[in-house]
């Protein structure tokens, strides 16, 4: 069976549905009685990290200072 959640539930407990889909979850997620989209875990077998920006400056890097240096 497949998990539901409308969309202000989604908002308002993101946290705790990011979890969920960490431990493999996935939701089909609901407005108005209308499906929008589907939330699942992401295949780390196609998954390839780039670059770690946290290694590079703690808490990450913002995209305005990597583009400016491009």
């Amino acid at each position: 069976m497949k998990n539901i959640v409308g969309l202000k539930e989604l908002r308002e407990n993101m946290t705790k549905y990011s979890q969920k889909v960490a431990q493999g979850n996935s939701f089909i997620v609901f407005k108005q009685s209308k499906p929008l989209f589907k939330i699942s875990p992401i295949d780390n077998e196609q998954w390839e990290e780039v670059v770690d920006f946290t290694k590079i400056k703690k808490g990450g890097v913002k995209i305005d200072e990597i583009l400016s240096r491009l």
